[in-house]
């Protein structure tokens, strides 16, 4: 719950804070709908600078924002919409690293605090990474404060040259009723179950948008290894992305135990309907799927790459990132072994709690924001 106070004293105008997203994923677009209901419950201004797809799924609008539409990167009016947006800021806090360099734009030559949160890892090979080793530092030396939300990224944004870096406090919205606590769920499940085709054997979910890097690659090589099992379980992959013609080909082509059900809104119930969650290969620091499967108790098998490790501790099976026959391992070990699954349910809901909260959140950003924007003593 967030507490409602007011953060600007009496007699001054509120603090004027412009949020900036490029459309960003799931996670980081959850944290800035739930810091600007936060902000604004205090009094701060908010103005949220996103594409209107983004308001449209977050609804910024619903929790107090101003939102501004700011076209994704390649758009050549977006600099301008976004320069106007933040002229009568008192800070600007950008997510993400695309953000961060638009933001930077849009203030150059203007003394206007800009904090970044950093929320993934960014990913690039050849000469691309020489590129963005130069953007990162151009974002770590133009901001005020960056944020991480892993320790990695706190680590990767010093060794870029920032002057201040410091681990966030990111907390993901708990889904308000968890199915598995709900009356119906006993209804729910095996409809979900059905619906999929996975009624009398395991189903095991992993959701995320089909892009490379993903380690879908390694999930699909990681299934023929289960066709030996009686019954087969059935992997379901919810999501959209430039794979997905690859991946259905190769499923098909190799006979795999494996559907692609697109981008679903029904995530939570087809979570909790599920044997195991797997989440082969993500740079997220705090992917909103082991988020939601450790609130679910749904038992995660995941890759330990990015800022899964710190962020699942012991309450996930953790595999080398990339390794098809550990993951395979790892994923029948837990379908013959019902003890340890409910071992991992009870370390997860243990996990959930050492998670920040929205109000820490809140408070945390607040404080850096006070630290930026607090007027110089007088000599």
């Amino acid at each position: 719950m967030i507490h409602v106070s007011s953060h600007s004293p009496p007699g001054q105008p509120p603090l004027r804070t412009v949020q900036v997203l490029g459309g960003g994923s799931a996670g980081s677009c959850a944290h800035v709908r739930s810091l600007t209901s936060g902000l604004v419950a205090r009094g701060v201004r908010v103005t949220v600078c996103a594409p209107a797809a983004a308001d449209h799924t977050y609804d910024f609008s619903g929790v107090g924002a101003d939102h501004v539409h700011v076209p994704r990167r390649n758009d050549p009016t977006s600099m301008a919409v976004l320069r106007a947006a933040c002229a009568d800021a008192d800070l600007v806090h950008a997510h993400g690293l695309h953000s961060a360099l638009r933001a930077a734009l849009a203030l150059s030559g203007r003394r206007v605090p800009l904090v970044v949160t950093l929320h993934s890892r960014p990913y690039a090979e050849g000469a691309r990474a020489h590129l963005l080793r130069l953007l990162e530092r151009r974002v770590a030396r133009a901001a005020s404060v960056v944020l991480g939300s892993s320790s990695d990224l706190v680590d990767r944004a010093r060794s870029r040259g920032a002057r201040d870096a410091r681990l966030a406090a990111v907390a993901l919205p708990a889904p308000r009723r968890p199915l598995a606590e709900s009356e119906d769920a006993d209804r729910l499940r095996p409809k979900a179950r059905a619906e999929l085709g996975a009624t009398d054997r395991p189903l095991l979910m992993a959701v995320g948008s089909l892009d490379r890097h993903r380690g879908y690659d390694t999930l699909l090589d990681a299934t023929r290894a289960w066709r030996r099992l009686d019954p087969v379980p059935l992997l379901v992959i919810a999501g959209e992305g430039p794979l997905r013609g690859e991946l259905q080909r190769r499923i098909v082509n190799e006979g795999l135990p494996v559907r692609l059900v697109g981008p679903r809104d029904d995530i939570g119930e087809l979570l909790a309907a599920a044997d195991l969650a797997l989440l082969p290969g993500s740079w997220e620091s705090r992917s909103v799927l082991a988020q939601e499967a450790l609130h679910a108790r749904v038992p995660l098998v995941a890759a330990a790459a990015g800022g899964i490790p710190e962020l699942v501790g012991d309450a996930a099976e953790l595999v080398p990132h990339g390794d098809s026959e550990a993951l395979a391992e790892a994923v029948e070990a837990l379908l013959a072994d019902p003890a340890r699954r409910e071992l991992l349910k009870d370390k997860g809901t243990l996990q959930v709690a050492t998670w920040p909260t929205e109000d820490e959140t809140v408070a945390q950003v607040l404080s850096v924001y006070d630290e930026l924007t607090k007027p110089l003593p007088l000599p």
